[in-house]
């Protein structure tokens, strides 16, 4: 805690919370509100009608939403608490991503359906690939001020 956050905490006022939404991050709460939307849309219809075609792919596809309603919820709320666990999060699906797509050009038969993250978010225009990484740098960008 800094001495200005201390003298806040003091007086019983509570620190102003940096804005990660600000700015180009507004772009990015609208990019990941677009694919909280279209992932878990998406997904949610294929387990409910053809689970038993591709659990796997689409459970990811579940998972890559739930990661992105996390993310654009650390957006909005911010402050450094959230900044850091959107950075975790941000880096966990950079991560999937990098795994999924190489999965799946490697061993394609292991998925017969594509995912949100399959060939590296090619069905999604490289979307998924680009907004980690997009993410990450706005994020670190905004770090401590």
């Amino acid at each position: 805690m800094t001495s200005g956050e201390a003298e806040m905490a003091a007086s019983g006022q509570e620190p102003a919370r940096t804005r990660l939404s600000g700015g180009p991050g507004i772009l990015l709460v609208w990019l990941y509100g677009v694919m909280v939307v279209g992932a878990v849309s998406r997904s949610a219809y294929q387990i409910a009608t053809e689970f038993d075609r591709a659990p796997l792919a689409y459970t990811l596809s579940a998972l890559a939403g739930l990661v992105y309603g996390f993310i654009t919820y650390t957006l909005v709320r911010g402050g450094e608490t959230a900044r850091k666990a959107a950075v975790v999060c941000c880096a966990a699906e950079l991560v999937g991503v990098a795994v999924v797509g190489t999965w799946t050009l490697v061993e394609p038969s292991a998925f017969p359906d594509a995912t949100v993250w399959s060939e590296y978010g090619m069905g999604y225009l490289f979307i998924p690939v680009l907004l980690p990484l997009s993410a990450l740098y706005w994020l670190r960008r905004g770090r401590g001020a």
